[in-house]
């Protein structure tokens, strides 16, 4: 049996614990010891590298919208933050914005959620039906009341592209990266001993816990704390179409349904309903949900859908925060050393950027600096007082 002692032992080595830990090994106030445990290295199947992997500052709450203005501002300065030996990293970010439709019922609400948005320095315009249909004329609005569309700092990239990134830096300021499972936690004094699957131990004073929808609240029961995240399986599609849209946003259907491009086609999605949304651990692609739900919504919305040629799909798994969908940020009451960023429900990738920053703050100086990510504690659910997010997409 192996004991390597370290200072900060990360579980879970996809976008959320790359991010903190890179961050944590770029900072000049720590000199610290960095493991990283990533069963999977190669990210199959991990959420990062099988989402839409997109990016917006259209939410309801100021901290969804002030992390994400942050990560904006981090994407496209991506070589200044994570370039090694003089290469920066390609993520492909495209500005393409995100079009929200808002039904006559839903008008305030969009309403009130730009004005926040506005307020806090987010470039996001306001349209009428009359706009709507001036700036994307393949669009279908007579049952719209209104839309919101990103004009810059929203869009998509390269998700696996922004992970391995990530690694790389970490792993060039001296991060270290095993490739085994924790199936153990204990409290030891000062430290926490972490029992890997290969029979090593692993101790240090600091556990951050970004396992995400594979094992994050496993962890969080081993050491005494039930959280409501679970597993959630989302799904997304692909298809080509004969007519050509120019400049087509990420549009998000007043039902929820999704659709981007992504190179010469587009990639598509929406949550199932409740009744058919269980916790869930497999990659079977629910095809039934495109064919039923999906493509009818499409081709209802954006009248050129109605001729498509259905391409791949896949399925992942979202950490889904059922008490409020918003993550879990920060330390525990109770449990010294301990660190969640957890429960991010599909805004993960877009969100990593300010959480990997915020958390290393938290670490390194026992206080956020850039960004105080206080309402996105643990207390709150504690508390049962629920963040509310009413652009849960």
């Amino acid at each position: 049996m192996t004991r390597r002692n370290a200072d900060v032992v990360v579980i879970g080595g996809a976008v959320m614990g790359s991010s903190t830990a890179c961050q944590l090994a770029q900072r000049a106030d720590f000199t610290g010891k960095i493991i990283v445990l990533e069963p999977d290295s190669g990210y199959q199947h991990s959420a990062s590298a099988r989402s839409a992997a997109s990016i917006r500052q259209q939410f309801s709450t100021a901290i969804n919208i002030e992390v994400s203005l942050f990560g904006i501002e981090y994407l496209r300065s991506i070589g200044e933050h994570l370039a090694v030996d003089g290469e920066s990293p390609v993520i492909d970010l495209k500005e393409g914005g995100y079009l929200f439709l808002a039904t006559p019922d839903k008008q305030d609400i969009l309403r009130e959620n730009h004005a926040l948005q506005s307020q806090l320095g987010a470039n996001i315009a306001f349209h009428d039906t009359a706009g709507l249909s001036a700036n994307f004329p393949w669009l279908r609005v007579d049952d719209l009341a209104a839309g919101c569309h990103g004009v810059t700092g929203e869009g998509w990239f390269d998700g696996y592209a922004l992970v391995q990134a990530f690694r790389k830096k970490a792993r060039a300021l001296g991060v270290d990266y095993l490739a085994q499972r924790a199936i153990g936690l204990e409290r030891t004094g000062q430290d926490w001993t972490v029992q890997l699957d290969n029979g090593d131990t692993l101790t240090a004073p600091v556990l951050v816990n970004t396992a995400g929808a594979s094992g994050g609240a496993d962890i969080c029961r081993a050491v005494g704390l039930e959280v409501p995240v679970h597993s959630r399986k989302r799904c997304v599609f692909t298809f080509e179409c004969r007519t050509q849209l120019d400049h087509f946003p990420l549009l998000i259907d007043p039902n929820g349904t999704y659709v981007r491009p992504e190179g010469a086609g587009y990639i598509c999605g929406s949550a199932p309903p409740e009744d058919h949304d269980p916790d869930s651990r497999d990659f079977e692609v629910d095809h039934w949900l495109f064919e039923d739900h999906i493509w009818p919504t499409l081709a209802n919305r954006v009248p050129a859908f109605e001729a498509i040629k259905p391409g791949a799909a896949w399925a992942g798994h979202y950490d889904m925060n059922l008490f409020d969908h918003n993550a879990f940020v920060g330390g525990v009451s109770g449990l010294d050393g301990f660190y969640l960023a957890l429960g991010f429900s599909g805004h993960g990738l877009q969100q990593a950027p300010a959480i990997g920053r915020g958390l290393s703050e938290l670490i390194a100086t026992g206080s956020y600096q850039t960004l105080d990510l206080g309402p996105l504690g643990i207390d709150r659910f504690f508390g049962n007082k629920p963040l509310k997010e009413r652009n849960v997409v």
